[in-house]
Protein backbone atom coordinates (compact mmCIF):
# COMPACT_ATOMS: atom_id res chain seq x y z
CA UNK A 1 0.00 0.00 0.00
CA UNK A 2 2.67 2.36 0.86
CA UNK A 3 4.34 1.93 -2.32
CA UNK A 4 1.31 2.23 -4.62
CA UNK A 5 0.75 5.65 -2.24
CA UNK A 6 4.53 6.62 -2.88
CA UNK A 7 3.84 6.09 -6.73
CA UNK A 8 0.78 8.08 -6.84
CA UNK A 9 2.94 10.81 -4.75
CA UNK A 10 5.81 10.76 -7.36
CA UNK A 11 3.42 11.16 -10.39
CA UNK A 12 1.42 13.79 -9.45
CA UNK A 13 5.01 15.71 -8.14
CA UNK A 14 6.24 15.05 -11.84
CA UNK A 15 2.79 16.24 -13.25
CA UNK A 16 3.13 19.38 -11.12
CA UNK A 17 6.52 20.07 -12.40
CA UNK A 18 5.44 19.15 -15.72
CA UNK A 19 2.62 21.80 -15.24
CA UNK A 20 4.97 24.48 -13.33
CA UNK A 21 7.20 24.44 -16.94
CA UNK A 22 4.38 24.10 -19.38
CA UNK A 23 2.65 27.35 -17.96
CA UNK A 24 6.30 28.84 -17.81
CA UNK A 25 6.35 28.39 -21.32
CA UNK A 26 2.95 28.72 -22.38
CA UNK A 27 2.85 32.45 -21.05
CA UNK A 28 6.26 33.47 -23.09
CA UNK A 29 4.52 32.18 -26.21
CA UNK A 30 1.78 34.22 -25.49
CA UNK A 31 4.22 37.00 -25.18
CA UNK A 32 5.44 36.79 -28.34
CA UNK A 33 1.83 37.69 -29.63
CA UNK A 34 1.84 41.82 -28.70
CA UNK A 35 -0.44 44.16 -30.08
CA UNK A 36 0.96 47.61 -29.39
CA UNK A 37 -1.27 50.46 -28.62
CA UNK A 38 0.14 54.33 -29.82
CA UNK A 39 -1.15 55.79 -26.51
CA UNK A 40 0.69 53.33 -24.34
CA UNK A 41 3.78 51.62 -23.47
CA UNK A 42 2.00 48.64 -22.02
CA UNK A 43 1.15 45.95 -25.22
CA UNK A 44 -2.15 43.86 -25.21
CA UNK A 45 -1.50 39.91 -24.92
CA UNK A 46 -2.88 36.94 -23.82
CA UNK A 47 -0.29 36.54 -20.95
CA UNK A 48 -2.99 37.67 -17.70
CA UNK A 49 -5.33 35.05 -18.66
CA UNK A 50 -2.19 32.31 -18.90
CA UNK A 51 -1.14 33.50 -15.55
CA UNK A 52 -3.97 33.45 -14.12
CA UNK A 53 -4.61 29.87 -15.38
CA UNK A 54 -1.86 28.65 -13.89
CA UNK A 55 -2.39 29.42 -10.68
CA UNK A 56 -6.38 28.18 -11.00
CA UNK A 57 -5.11 24.59 -12.23
CA UNK A 58 -1.98 24.17 -10.64
CA UNK A 59 -3.02 25.64 -7.54
CA UNK A 60 -1.48 29.28 -5.74
CA UNK A 61 2.08 27.51 -4.98
CA UNK A 62 2.83 25.79 -8.50
CA UNK A 63 1.05 28.88 -10.14
CA UNK A 64 3.22 31.45 -8.77
CA UNK A 65 6.61 29.13 -9.05
CA UNK A 66 5.27 28.82 -12.57
CA UNK A 67 5.52 32.61 -12.78
CA UNK A 68 8.97 33.05 -11.48
CA UNK A 69 10.61 30.31 -13.61
CA UNK A 70 9.12 32.61 -16.53
CA UNK A 71 10.75 35.85 -14.85
CA UNK A 72 13.79 33.61 -13.78
CA UNK A 73 13.97 32.86 -17.87
CA UNK A 74 13.46 36.46 -18.88
CA UNK A 75 15.65 37.70 -16.51
CA UNK A 76 18.57 35.23 -17.37
CA UNK A 77 17.87 36.83 -21.37
CA UNK A 78 16.19 34.12 -22.67
CA UNK A 79 13.81 35.74 -25.18
CA UNK A 80 10.25 34.69 -23.13
CA UNK A 81 9.83 38.66 -22.92
CA UNK A 82 6.88 40.63 -25.89
CA UNK A 83 9.65 41.75 -28.37
CA UNK A 84 9.30 45.15 -27.57
CA UNK A 85 11.04 46.28 -24.84
CA UNK A 86 14.39 46.01 -22.75
CA UNK A 87 16.18 42.54 -22.62
CA UNK A 88 16.66 40.52 -19.45
CA UNK A 89 16.82 42.00 -15.90
CA UNK A 90 16.19 45.50 -17.59
CA UNK A 91 12.94 44.57 -18.45
CA UNK A 92 12.36 44.52 -15.04
CA UNK A 93 12.64 48.92 -14.76
CA UNK A 94 10.61 49.53 -17.59
CA UNK A 95 6.58 50.11 -18.58
CA UNK A 96 5.69 47.05 -18.19
CA UNK A 97 7.98 45.50 -15.29
CA UNK A 98 5.50 46.29 -12.60
CA UNK A 99 3.03 43.84 -14.53
CA UNK A 100 5.96 41.49 -14.40
CA UNK A 101 6.62 40.82 -11.06
CA UNK A 102 2.82 41.08 -10.45
CA UNK A 103 2.84 37.55 -12.25
CA UNK A 104 3.79 35.46 -9.12
CA UNK A 105 1.57 37.12 -6.42
CA UNK A 106 -1.43 37.16 -9.39
CA UNK A 107 -1.13 33.29 -9.99
CA UNK A 108 -1.07 32.72 -5.91
CA UNK A 109 -4.15 34.80 -5.49
CA UNK A 110 -6.06 33.35 -7.99
CA UNK A 111 -4.96 29.60 -7.23
CA UNK A 112 -6.01 30.41 -3.49
CA UNK A 113 -9.06 32.02 -4.07
CA UNK A 114 -9.95 29.50 -6.39
CA UNK A 115 -9.56 26.92 -4.00
CA UNK A 116 -12.94 28.13 -2.44
CA UNK A 117 -14.75 28.74 -5.92
CA UNK A 118 -17.45 26.88 -6.61
CA UNK A 119 -19.59 27.97 -9.20
CA UNK A 120 -18.45 29.90 -12.50
CA UNK A 121 -19.07 33.52 -10.93
CA UNK A 122 -17.11 32.73 -7.54
CA UNK A 123 -14.29 31.77 -10.19
CA UNK A 124 -14.70 34.56 -11.96
CA UNK A 125 -14.41 36.36 -8.98
CA UNK A 126 -11.11 34.84 -8.37
CA UNK A 127 -9.39 35.53 -11.80
CA UNK A 128 -10.42 38.80 -11.80
CA UNK A 129 -8.78 39.18 -8.31
CA UNK A 130 -5.34 37.98 -9.88
CA UNK A 131 -5.77 40.39 -12.88
CA UNK A 132 -6.19 42.80 -9.99
CA UNK A 133 -2.93 42.11 -8.93
CA UNK A 134 -1.48 42.63 -11.92
CA UNK A 135 -2.93 45.48 -12.77
CA UNK A 136 -1.75 46.61 -8.85
CA UNK A 137 1.88 46.15 -9.94
CA UNK A 138 1.28 47.72 -13.43
CA UNK A 139 -0.11 50.92 -11.40
CA UNK A 140 2.83 51.27 -9.33
CA UNK A 141 5.65 51.01 -11.93
CA UNK A 142 3.94 53.45 -14.09
CA UNK A 143 3.24 55.67 -11.46
CA UNK A 144 7.05 55.68 -10.72
CA UNK A 145 7.75 56.22 -14.09
CA UNK A 146 4.91 58.86 -14.89
CA UNK A 147 5.22 60.35 -11.88
CA UNK A 148 1.45 60.05 -11.53
CA UNK A 149 -0.87 57.81 -10.15
CA UNK A 150 -3.65 59.34 -12.38
CA UNK A 151 -1.58 58.69 -15.68
CA UNK A 152 -0.58 55.45 -14.18
CA UNK A 153 -3.86 54.32 -14.57
CA UNK A 154 -4.87 56.07 -18.07
CA UNK A 155 -1.74 54.21 -19.08
CA UNK A 156 -2.04 50.99 -17.48
CA UNK A 157 -5.57 50.12 -16.65
CA UNK A 158 -8.53 52.19 -18.40
CA UNK A 159 -7.10 50.48 -21.87
CA UNK A 160 -7.47 46.88 -20.83
CA UNK A 161 -9.70 46.65 -17.54
CA UNK A 162 -12.89 45.73 -19.74
CA UNK A 163 -10.71 43.14 -21.60
CA UNK A 164 -8.77 41.82 -19.00
CA UNK A 165 -12.21 41.04 -17.11
CA UNK A 166 -13.34 39.26 -20.19
CA UNK A 167 -10.20 37.12 -20.27
CA UNK A 168 -10.88 36.87 -16.34
CA UNK A 169 -14.54 35.47 -17.11
CA UNK A 170 -12.75 32.93 -20.00
CA UNK A 171 -10.10 31.92 -17.54
CA UNK A 172 -12.70 30.96 -14.79
CA UNK A 173 -14.95 28.99 -17.63
CA UNK A 174 -11.55 26.84 -18.90
CA UNK A 175 -10.83 26.06 -14.91
CA UNK A 176 -14.12 24.39 -14.10
CA UNK A 177 -15.20 23.43 -11.11
CA UNK A 178 -12.37 20.82 -10.73
CA UNK A 179 -9.76 23.42 -10.73
CA UNK A 180 -11.39 24.41 -6.96
CA UNK A 181 -10.44 20.97 -5.28
CA UNK A 182 -6.24 21.65 -6.09
CA UNK A 183 -4.47 22.53 -3.30
CA UNK A 184 -0.87 22.83 -4.13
Amino acid sequence: MTTNTSRLQTNDHGLTILGVAGFAAAVAAASQVAIPLPWTPVPVTLQPMLVILAGMWLGPRAGAASMLLYLAAGAAGLPVFTPMGAPGIARFLGPTGGYLIAYPAAAFVAGALTRRASSLGLRWLAASAGVAVIFLGGIAQLSILSGSIGRAVQLGVTPFAALDLVKAFVAAVISGPRSARRGT
